[in-house]
């Protein structure tokens, strides 16, 4: 398999960090393709108010979580939805070839999170279902995205909480199973990708 530059330094930052942050992994134009299925989502009214817990214990709680999603279909035939799961495949494929991860599955939603909501600390794994591996988030807020908008990833580690930027197009991987995480409020809506790289 060829080397991937951009697949390498996220497998570094993995294997090193248990996280990686990468502003490349989808160009400008890529970026403004996807924010405009986002919103296209948006203009349908489609999203749902997200749930804490998974399809067996299911429950919406906001002082948890705060969010509004919208899952996505890999076979959905939209330009949005081509280009998000092609990139995610090369790279899925790059990781099961170079680091024998066995990734088999993904799960990807929209997500939007309005006017002072947030998501508290929390594993993005469950008690009954071990499979996520790599969470991943993509950002699609707007351009010049400033601190004081708030919604910033943080991610706890024994070795220092790691605070994230939702920067427009910016990509976050990290460990599903062993990093805590949360994102804090937001100050004026919050749009992104994100989802799961699954083990079967």
């Amino acid at each position: 398999m060829e080397r991937n530059e951009t697949f390498e330094t996220i497998i570094e930052g993995i294997v090193n960090k248990q996280y990686v942050v990468v502003d490349d992994f989808f160009s400008a134009e890529e970026v403004s393709l996807l924010k405009n299925g986002l919103l296209d989502v948006l203009h349908q009214q489609a999203f749902k108010k997200s749930a804490i817990g998974n399809r067996t214990d299911e429950k919406v709680i906001e002082a948890i979580r705060g969010d509004y999603i919208f899952w996505l279909d890999e076979q959905t035939d939209t330009p949005a939805s081509a280009l998000f799961f092609k990139k995610v495949n090369d790279l899925v494929a790059y990781l099961n070839a170079t680091c024998f991860l066995g990734i088999a599955e993904k799960e990807f939603h929209y997500a939007l999170y309005p006017e002072g909501t947030f998501y508290k600390r929390h594993l993005d794994v469950f008690q009954n279902d071990q499979r996520r591996r790599l969470s991943l988030v993509c950002y699609l807020n707007d351009e010049n995205w400033l601190p004081e908008f708030g919604g910033e990833l943080v991610i706890y580690k024994d070795s220092g909480d790691v605070t994230i930027f939702p920067e427009r197009g910016r990509v976050v991987i990290f460990d599903s199973q062993t990093l805590e995480h949360e994102v804090k409020p937001v100050q004026q809506k919050r749009y992104s990708i994100t989802g799961w790289l699954k083990t079967r």
